[in-house]
């Protein structure tokens, strides 16, 4: 059995209630845009510390995550990958969480963590840790949900991947050139999120007490280290890739403008002796060929072609055309 309760605009109250269990009830607290109010409510009622109290709110952003220990809870930030305007960016959650109760916070734009709440309120029973009654269990689910939206982000990338390929084989380098330029911010974005969830996830594991006593519970844990593990080789081989395609992408632009650049220069040398003849029969001296010539023009024009087609037919024994 789960009740749910809106404390107020920003926060909402879910308590999960196994009778077939001794536990106490299970309260998850969850919290968006968290203010002044939101702040002095959790300090009320858990007595929270205050660095990590202002660590929590809405407007605050960690540079990276982190867990701490507090007065009887842990403290515990953690960064997800999300798309906003096309591109990765950091969503951040806070956690508190100790023996029957889990507090999140965040700026509302955690989909998945949104979606998960909703389904705890409409079907709490089908949850494991309305079977367990555990908090531990409950931050287990959310944060396999959590990384499992890695994978949507990751596959997503590959079809961007696999477009900007495309685009670099039918020569179109000048659109490859920004969907690789995007991409490559996204995986550096994404691997900054991502880069402490082992180490962190593993110290929640390691904590003494209650929290984590039950061996299953550690088990579980462990699922979402190897997801981290797995989420990491992704990343590395996605960046890798997009380093081979910006690689060849710019060969090919490299080869384009020699290629450019070899017909302006053999289309320079062709019309030199044209340029160098008119140069010569332009200067104004009294005595010049051909100038009593009636014929002279077509003869001069006769020497500038074949000096033209001279350097059209070395280019051509040189396999340079």
């Amino acid at each position: 059995m789960q009740k749910f309760k809106k404390v107020s605009d920003n926060i909402q109250k879910l308590t999960i209630d196994n009778p077939k269990t001794n536990n106490e009830n299970l309260v998850w607290i969850n919290i968006f845009d968290a203010g002044k109010k939101e702040l002095e409510y959790l300090r009320k009622k858990y007595n929270f510390e205050l660095q990590h109290l202002q660590a929590s709110l809405g407007k605050s952003i960690a540079q990276r995550p982190t867990i701490s220990h507090g007065n009887g809870y842990f403290f515990m930030i953690l960064h997800f990958p999300i798309f906003q305007n096309g591109n990765i960016v950091a969503g951040e959650i806070e956690f508190f969480i100790a023996d029957g109760y889990l507090v999140t916070l965040h700026n509302n734009n955690i989909e998945i963590l949104n979606e998960f709440f909703n389904l705890c309120k409409k079907d709490g029973a089908s949850l494991l840790a309305y079977e367990f009654e555990s908090s531990a269990i409950l931050l287990y689910e959310l944060l396999e949900k959590l990384m499992l939206s890695c994978y949507a982000i990751l596959d997503k990338n590959s079809i961007t991947i696999s477009q900007a390929e495309n685009l670099i084989f039918s020569q179109d380098q000048k659109t490859a050139v920004a969907q690789i330029l995007s991409l490559r911010r996204n995986i550096i974005n994404f691997r900054k999120i991502m880069q402490n969830h082992k180490n962190i996830i593993k110290k929640l594991t390691q904590v003494e007490g209650k929290l984590m006593s039950a061996e299953k519970v550690i088990k579980y844990y462990n699922e979402i280290i190897e997801h981290s593990k797995r989420i990491w080789d992704l990343i590395e081989s996605q960046r890798d890739m997009i380093d081979v395609l910006n690689s060849t992408n710019e060969s090919l632009l490299n080869y384009k403008i020699s290629d450019i650049m070899k017909t302006l220069t053999i289309f320079s040398v062709i019309v030199f002796p044209l340029t160098l003849m008119a140069a010569i029969f332009g200067m104004n001296f009294p005595i010049m060929p051909f100038i009593a010539n009636p014929h002279g023009f077509w003869i001069i024009i006769s020497i500038m072609v074949c000096g033209s087609l001279g350097m059209l037919l070395y280019f051509e024994k040189k396999k340079w055309l």
